[in-house]
């Protein structure tokens, strides 16, 4: 009793955050895949500060932990040793790309109880296969770069007088965290999304509250509301999980991605989600080139996006000459002539001197 009172008269108690990040590179990554390794460790890593005292390394599973995981790289944060256990700690991951972007970023929210030889992580962490479809972006040179932040949090006593004004966050950014805990490890989920037969537990009220189509789905008496499950078909599972994200958290990490900003248009314009069809008409302007223009043209000229159809047609006719012997060009002759009237009739009317048949 006497101790808890000398420290009420030095300072009060807060609590301290040791941060530090390790970044681990793996090489030949591809053949490590390929079921013959079942788990890949890390060199041990530590904290500068007490190196000698607190040791961790990361563990990965090429082919998952379990059957359920088999389709994921599974990878977890092990707490080799530590004389004065339990490290509380939160830690997240997430990959290094070719361009040197953080992608894929996991977060743990929650401070976790770390005892000697214990690890925590997430068994689907990044599916195999997308992995290994996007190995030009993902694996450079056949190489995975992964990383983790460790925050460890304890007790330390402050000194009177000191400045213990507490950092404010913007409640805003709080709110989308929140949401994406939501989505991330499902908490008083009320329906069913079923995409390429996984089944993801959701809330209609968040869902009805971004989309209109969902909105009508919950509120008539269609099969998904009477029971509360709703079958999602043709649309990739990346594309669909980067959609609830925006749904959750209003944001869409990977619009970079040219496939993933096509596809996102499509399901943003079928479920009538209006500023993710913005955004990604956006980043699709942004990534316009010879070899995308015309699929570009087809797609916003498809799903009424009229301000990436301009931006398009306006770039298709800046570079009429290189335009006029692709494939892409002569597709769209066959197949959508509408659009090569309406290039046609943009070309005559700005009288251009370098004018060129496109045909």
């Amino acid at each position: 009793m006497s101790r808890d009172l000398e420290f009420k008269r030095c300072g009060y108690i807060y609590s301290s955050v040791q941060k530090f990040c390790y970044e681990w590179t793996i090489s030949n990554f591809s053949v490590c895949m390929d079921g013959i390794l079942e788990n890949i460790t890390s060199p041990v890593f530590s904290l500068e500060a007490n190196a000698e005292e607190m040791q961790w390394c990361l563990r990965i599973h090429p082919n998952g932990i379990d059957e359920e995981s088999k389709d994921y790289l599974s990878v977890y944060l092990w707490l080799l040793s530590c004389p004065e256990s339990p490290v509380w700690a939160t830690f997240q991951f997430w990959i290094i790309n070719a361009q040197g972007e953080k992608y894929q970023i996991i977060k743990v929210p929650n401070v976790l109880k770390f005892l000697p030889n214990q690890k925590w992580g997430h068994k689907k962490f990044i599916l195999r296969d997308f992995l290994l479809f996007y190995r030009h972006w993902l694996l450079p040179e056949d190489q995975l770069t992964l990383c983790c932040k460790v925050c460890i949090v304890g007790p330390v006593f402050s000194r009177p007088g000191q400045n213990m004004t507490p950092a404010i966050r913007d409640p805003r950014q709080m709110l989308a965290d929140d949401l994406g805990e939501l989505w991330e490890n499902p908490l008083f989920t009320d329906c069913t999304l079923v995409v390429a037969g996984q089944e993801f537990r959701d809330h209609k009220a968040i869902l009805a509250a971004h989309s209109p189509v969902f909105r009508a789905m919950f509120e008539h008496e269609m099969l998904e509301s009477l029971t509360n499950r709703i079958e999602i078909h043709d649309i990739h599972l990346q594309v669909f999980k980067e959609m609830m994200a925006f749904i959750y958290t209003g944001k869409a990490p990977h619009l970079h991605i040219h496939s993933m900003a096509t596809g996102l248009l499509s399901v943003a314009d079928m479920y009538d989600l209006q500023d993710l069809k913005v955004m990604c008409e956006d980043a699709l302007c942004r990534n316009l080139s010879v070899k995308n223009a015309v699929p570009t043209l087809i797609l916003a000229d498809l799903h009424n996006a009229d301000h990436l159809k301009t931006k398009a047609m306006d770039f298709i006719i800046l570079h009429a000459s290189e335009f006029s012997e692709t494939m892409g060009w002569k597709s769209m002759v066959e197949s959508y002539p509408h659009l090569v009237e309406e290039a046609f009739h943009s070309l005559s009317s700005i009288q251009c001197p370098f004018f060129v048949a496109l045909t």
